[in-house]
C-alpha cells in the first residue's frame, strides 16, 4: 500500500465512516533530513493525521498530507475501498496539509476564501521551502466561511474558525457530534502559528465549544487516542487553559522559563492530552513567540 515517505504510514478507524491516515511520533526517525525543515520538524516527528469520510462510494479527504508519496497511499486504500468520488477539503493553508495537493488535482478541492487567499500569497515561498511543494496545487472550489456537502448519506458543516491560523476549517458531522479539528486543537499543545492574535483565537475556541461535540479528531494527536475514537470536548478546554498560560507568561517569568513537562505537571494536571516529548521545543517557541509581542 505505501511507498516511499509513506512507508510508516498507518490506516486507523476511529469510526466506521471515518479513515484516519496517521504517519510520525516514531523514536529516532525523520522522513526528510536532521536539518531543521517543515516536514519533520513541523508534521513528522509531531505526528500527522489526514482523514477521509467515506459512505457509498463517496469520499471526502480533509488535507492532502505532508508529501505526493502519502497523498497517493491515501488514495489507494480509498480506490482499493471501492470509492469512486473524491473530494478534498483543506484545513488550513500549512505546508503538512496541502502537500499532497497534486495527487487530487482531477478532484474537487474545497477550501475557504482565507486559505486560497494565502495559498496564493505563499506560493513562491512553498515551492521555494524545503523540501519544496511544487507544484502547489491551488482549490478549485473556493467559498466564504461556512459551507454543507453531503458525503453518501452523511451530512458534513465545513465551518471557519481563527484558531491557530485565520484561515482554519474544520468538518463537522452533526449527527454523530464529531469534529475534525484540523490544527484548531493539538495534542500535546497548540502551534502558535500568530502569537499577536492569540485573545481572538480565545474567543473562537469559546465559539467552538458550543458546539458540544462528543468526538474531537485533530491532525496532530496521540494515535492511540485516534485510533479509539478521539478525544472529547475537553480538548477544547484544554487548548485554551494552554493559551491564557502563554499569555500570563507576557507577566509572570517564572511561568515563562518553565518548561512543557513541569508546565504540565504544576498547572494542567486535569488536561486530557497526552505528554510528547517533540512538543517540548515548540512549547519553547511558543513562549518565545509570544514574548517578543511585548516588545512589538
Amino acid at each position: 500500500m505505501t511507498e516511499g515517505m509513506a512507508e510508516t504510514m498507518r490506516v486507523l478507524r476511529p469510526a466506521p465512516q471515518i479513515r484516519a491516515f496517521y504517519d510520525g511520533r516514531i523514536a529516532g526517525r525523520r522522513l526528510h533530513g536532521p536539518q531543521d525543515n517543515w516536514l519533520d520538524d513541523g508534521g513528522y516527528t509531531l505526528g500527522t493525521c489526514s482523514y477521509a469520510l467515506v459512505d457509498r462510494g463517496d469520499a471526502l479527504v480533509y488535507d492532502t498530507h505532508m508529501s505526493l508519496d502519502h497523498a497517493r497511499a491515501i488514495r489507494d486504500v480509498l480506490e482499493r475501498e471501492g470509492v469512486s468520488r473524491i473530494r478534498v477539503v483543506l484545513s488550513h493553508h500549512h505546508l503538512d496539509h496541502i502537500a499532497g495537493n497534486a495527487v487530487f488535482e482531477d478532484c474537487e478541492i474545497w477550501a475557504n476564501a482565507a486559505t486560497a487567499a494565502e495559498m496564493a500569497a505563499n506560493r513562491e515561498a512553498a515551492e521555494q521551502a524545503d523540501p519544496p511543494i511544487s507544484p502547489v496545487v491551488m482549490p478549485s472550489h473556493v467559498f466564504d466561511r461556512d459551507h454543507t456537502l453531503t458525503v453518501g448519506g452523511l451530512k458534513v458543516e465545513l465551518k471557519s474558525y481563527d484558531i491557530h491560523s485565520r484561515d482554519g476549517l474544520v468538518l463537522w458531522l452533526p449527527d454523530s457530534r464529531t469534529l475534525l479539528a484540523g490544527d484548531t486543537l493539538e495534542d500535546t499543545v497548540t502551534y502558535v502559528a500568530e502569537p499577536d492574535r492569540l485573545g481572538e483565537h480565545l474567543a473562537e475556541l469559546d465559539r467552538m465549544c458550543a458546539l458540544k461535540p462528543h468526538f474531537v479528531l485533530p491532525n496532530h494527536g496521540d494515535p492511540e487516542v485516534i485510533a479509539a475514537g478521539g478525544f472529547g470536548i475537553g480538548l477544547i478546554g484544554d487548548t485554551a487553559r494552554y493559551v491564557r498560560l502563554l499569555l500570563s507568561c507576557l507577566a509572570d517569568p517564572a511561568l515563562a522559563a518553565l518548561e512543557l513537562d513541569a508546565l504540565m505537571d504544576q498547572h494542567l494536571k486535569a488536561m486530557e492530552v497526552r505528554y510528547h516529548p517533540a512538543y517540548a521545543p515548540i512549547h519553547r517557541r511558543n513562549v518565545e513567540a509570544v514574548l517578543q509581542t511585548a516588545d512589538a
